[in-house]
């Protein structure tokens, strides 16, 4: 019996599959863009803003006197 050689060469490819990342790439950032825009505009509900402040608001607003006392804890003044 003779000996039988076998040898199996892929045929040669000019693209690579750079180009295939780069569209990739694209197609990644197009939707994080696209996610962070919908997100920016449309994505907080408008029935939860606050409403617009009218000319004639007013608020009344009480701060107690600090305390002199040294009860400990940050009231005393420990710089935390």
């Amino acid at each position: 019996m003779a000996d039988t050689t076998i040898v199996n060469t892929p045929a040669s490819s000019d693209d690579s599959s750079a180009a295939g990342w780069v569209v990739a790439i694209i197609i990644l950032l197009a939707v994080i863009i696209g996610a962070f825009m919908w997100y920016r505009y449309y994505g907080h509900p408008v029935a939860a803003a606050a409403p617009a402040p009218s000319s004639a608001a007013t608020v009344n607003v009480t701060v107690p006197a600090p305390s002199t006392g040294s009860s400990g804890g940050a009231a005393a003044g420990t710089g935390y």
